[in-house]
Order: structure tokens, then C-alpha cells, then sequence
């Protein structure tokens, strides 16, 4: 990815699930770009424009296209890194494009092949979530269309695998086997941990899994990390159940960093 600066260390896509405001993706990307600049983490702030696959009609979904899109220019521009949002449908490729470097397929949409085509064909990096019911094989026929329709730059998420009807369960195999198809693979710890289809039609999650989940990734070999964070999570207006205090991030990078340094020192 054209986005990413090479490095020892892994990279991280992190930021609040939805832009909610302009102060808020300020403060948040200011914070966490003075800590990985410290921890030579390169660094990608995440932002969804708007939520699309939502429980409930009365969930929020953003606060207009348009303003959250100048948001996250403004954020890139501002502390001098690249940005990442999520699309939906062909049309949305490149209008996006014009406001981030990274386009994000979400999960659910990760087979449709007239998004990805469009998504590769703005030129932007692309970030293409493994679907939850995919096996990680399957997730090179996604990475293909991708480099088919012109486009090199682009990298796999995982970010758990449906596991009865209420949870998800990350088989780490995954990892190892998806970078098998000379892509960047990420980490997505905070979906990962997700406990969607609850009975009151808001998901739930187990932050306090945070860690277990981001440290096994490093250890299997995860190049990038994404996470969402939130000065006050249980004031998030969009998945807060499975979100990262940020006041605990830059002691979980810190950590992540040491960890990155041990694997590192015994090779591939």
C-alpha cells in the first residue's frame, strides 16, 4: 500500500467508528498521532463518512456526506497522514477518492464485484474487509479483482468469522495464509470482538479483549493493526460496545511495540 511508510514496526488504522463532529476527529487524530510518531508506528486515521449497515432504522448513521468527507480532508491535511473510509456502492469510489487515500470494502460487501472494480479504479489504496461467512482462502479471489481492474495497492482485513448467531471467533491460521497473497494483512481487533444481532438491536462487544486479540495478531504475524477508539465510549454514537478508551491506546501500543521488537528479533 502506497499509503503506508515502510518500518519495523506494524502499521495502524485507528479512529472513532463514525466522524460525529470536527473537534472530535481533531482531538482524536491529534492524540494518536503524537504517540505513533513516538513509536515510529506509521499511522492511517479512520473515520466512517457514514454507517450504512446499521441494526435498527433510528440508528445514526453521520452527520451528512459532504461535511464528514471535508472532515476527514481536513484531518489528513492538518497532521500530514493519510486517511481511510469505508464505501458501499460503486458510485460512493469516487466520490471518496476525492477526500482519502484508503478505501475500505466493508465485510458484508467484500464478493460485490462492481464495488471493488470501481474502488481500484480511483487509484486510491484499498482495504478490503474479509466477509465474516468467508474462509481465508476465499479472500484471494477479492485481492484479484482488485489488481485485475489495474490497481496494486491493496491489503486484507481480518476481522472475525461468525460464530453461532450472537459472536465472532478469529482463527489467527488466517493471518499466515492470507499473506500468502503478497498483500499487506491487517488486523481488525475491535470487529473482531463484536457480539452483533443482540435481542435490543444494538450490537455488543468485549473490550476488555482488546489486548489478548491485538497481542496474538502480532505474534501470527499481522502487519497492520486497525482498531476504533473514543475518548468516552459509552458516549460513541456508533459501536461503542466494542471500542477502545483512548486514554488506554497509547499504553497498548507501547506494549504492541515491545512485542513487534521480540518477534522481529527471531525472523521469518
Amino acid at each position: 500500500m502506497k499509503s503506508i511508510t515502510p518500518s519495523s514496526n506494524f502499521f495502524l488504522l485507528a479512529g472513532p467508528c463514525v466522524i460525529e463532529g470536527e473537534q472530535m476527529a481533531m482531538d482524536i487524530a491529534g492524540h494518536i498521532t503524537e504517540i505513533t510518531r513516538r513509536l515510529d508506528i506509521p499511522y492511517i486515521f479512520k473515520g466512517s463518512y457514514r454507517k450504512a449497515n446499521r441494526s435498527r432504522i433510528d440508528s445514526f448513521t453521520g452527520i451528512g456526506d459532504e461535511r464528514a468527507l471535508e472532515i476527514l480532508r481536513k484531518v489528513g491535511k492538518e497532521y500530514s497522514i493519510p486517511t481511510v473510509t469505508d464505501i458501499h456502492s460503486a458510485e460512493e469510489a469516487a466520490v471518496a477518492a476525492k477526500y482519502v487515500d484508503v478505501l475500505q470494502i466493508p465485510a458484508f460487501l467484500c464478493r460485490q464485484t462492481d464495488l471493488l472494480v470501481a474502488a481500484a479504479r480511483t487509484g486510491a489504496d484499498i482495504n478490503i474487509k474479509k466477509g465474516q461467512f468467508l474462509s481465508p482462502e476465499a479472500m484471494s479471489f477479492a485481492v484479484q479483482k482488485v489488481r485485475d481492474a489495474g490497481n496494486p495497492n491493496v491489503a486484507v482485513t481480518e476481522r472475525g468469522v461468525t460464530f453461532g448467531y450472537q459472536d465472532l471467533v478469529v482463527d489467527f491460521r488466517g493471518i499466515p495464509t492470507m499473506r500468502t497473497f503478497g498483500c499487506p494483512v491487517i488486523l481488525d481487533v475491535t470487529h473482531s470482538l463484536q457480539q452483533p444481532n443482540q435481542t435490543a438491536g444494538v450490537t455488543g462487544g468485549r473490550p476488555d479483549m482488546i489486548e489478548t486479540i491485538a497481542r496474538a495478531g502480532i505474534v501470527t504475524g499481522a502487519d497492520g493493526i486497525f482498531l476504533e477508539t473514543h475518548p468516552e465510549p459509552s458516549r460513541a454514537k456508533s459501536d461503542g460496545a466494542n471500542m477502545l478508551q483512548l486514554d488506554k491506546l497509547e499504553g497498548l501500543l507501547e506494549r504492541l511495540t515491545a512485542l513487534r521488537a521480540t518477534v522481529n528479533s527471531f525472523g521469518e
